[in-house]
């Protein structure tokens, strides 16, 4: 299989998959995969607040002031979100994002709107 021909990473959709043996690798995530498994994997359903269902690049602003581990202000309500993109978060937080004057951080779906 060449590298053009290769398949996207199914968890955080980068494009720079390689094929290590058997296996392609994620330089990104880290993720390893199996060509077969990309298919056969489900596909992650994350719905905001309202029930819209969100999908890796949306826009969405948060509907509830959010305190911030680490953080010396709260997340306002009304603070627009550009570009999420869904991960599988065991604690509850699906959404990983990066916020201006925040940075990088995860947060849980119900308390977001798409935009």
């Amino acid at each position: 299989m060449s590298d053009s021909a290769l398949p996207p990473c199914p968890q955080c959709a980068s494009a720079y998959a390689y094929a290590d043996g058997e296996l392609l690798v994620c330089p990104e995530c880290g993720h390893e995969w199996t060509p077969g498994e990309a298919a056969s994997e489900e596909v992650l359903e994350v719905r905001d607040a309202v029930g819209n269902l969100l999908v890796d690049g949306d826009s969405v602003t948060v509907i509830k002031d959010l305190k911030v581990k680490g953080a010396s202000n709260a997340l306002k309500v009304g603070t627009p979100i550009k570009g999420i993109r869904l991960v599988d978060g065991a604690d509850g937080h699906n959404i990983d994002c990066r916020i201006d004057g925040f940075g990088a951080m995860r947060l849980k779906s119900e308390f977001v709107k798409k935009a």
